[in-house]
């Protein structure tokens, strides 16, 4: 009879542990994806933005990106702003500085093809000299939203001329330069600063930080160009 009883307990001891094994267990599982679901409530509150610091001093905050991904504004500025600083030229930033400087943006298998094509923007003197008084800015009508070629490699078209002004010519010659540009990403910068920077320098550094190189540059009517 005593044998009975004991066997009876075992078995009414035996569903309860059962129970409370599979509670702790679901406890246990909630548990885990609680802190999941904090974990990735804490990763989206800490890498949605990082701080940047330029090399004028200011501090800005950017939300991060895959190496090979770069926003459409990014890209779109990088590419004025470097022909800008090609194609806009004076006494005290002749064709050849402006030259030197803004080519680091520029991949090399395409320099001397754009060398020759800005050279003949300059015609009746030498591309290293400029005249004093006289003066080049190119004026940019427009600048197309970025087309995806591949992953990292962009298309976009832009319309401009450049306007030339002597100490004669108070009006202006214009030049037109509608180009479709070419734009990769690259691993770093490819821009340097001197020890006593200018401020074309200070221009130049600024764009490098955005990592992309013009790998190539054609008509705007060119249709095989890629």
């Amino acid at each position: 009879m005593q044998i009975l009883k004991t066997e009876n307990k075992k078995s009414n001891i035996l569903p309860l542990f059962a129970v409370a094994t599979f509670g702790l267990n679901i406890f246990a599982l909630l548990l885990l994806m609680f802190h999941g679901s904090m974990l990735q409530a804490l990763k989206q509150q800490l890498t949605p933005q990082s701080l940047v610091q330029l090399i004028d001093g200011q501090a800005i905050t950017v939300d991060p990106k895959p190496s090979f991904e770069r926003y459409p504004e990014t890209i779109r500025r990088f590419v004025g702003e470097t022909m800008s600083l090609m194609l806009t030229w004076s006494d005290q930033q002749p064709p050849q500085t402006a030259w030197d400087i803004s080519s680091q943006m520029v991949s090399n298998n395409i320099k001397q093809k754009l060398l020759l094509e800005i050279t003949s923007l300059k015609s009746g003197s030498q591309f290293q000299t400029i005249n004093k008084g006289s003066e080049y800015v190119l004026v940019i009508d427009s600048i197309s939203q970025p087309t995806k070629i591949t992953e990292g490699t962009w298309k976009v078209e832009m319309y401009a001329h450049q306007l030339s002004f002597t100490n004669y010519d108070k009006l202006g010659v214009s030049s037109s330069f509608n180009k479709q540009i070419f734009v990769q990403v690259v691993d770093e910068s490819l821009t340097s600063l001197p020890d006593k920077p200018l401020s074309w320098h200070l221009a130049a550094y600024r764009l490098g930080e955005a990592r992309l190189q013009i790998y190539n540059i054609c008509d705007i009517k060119d249709k095989n160009c890629s």
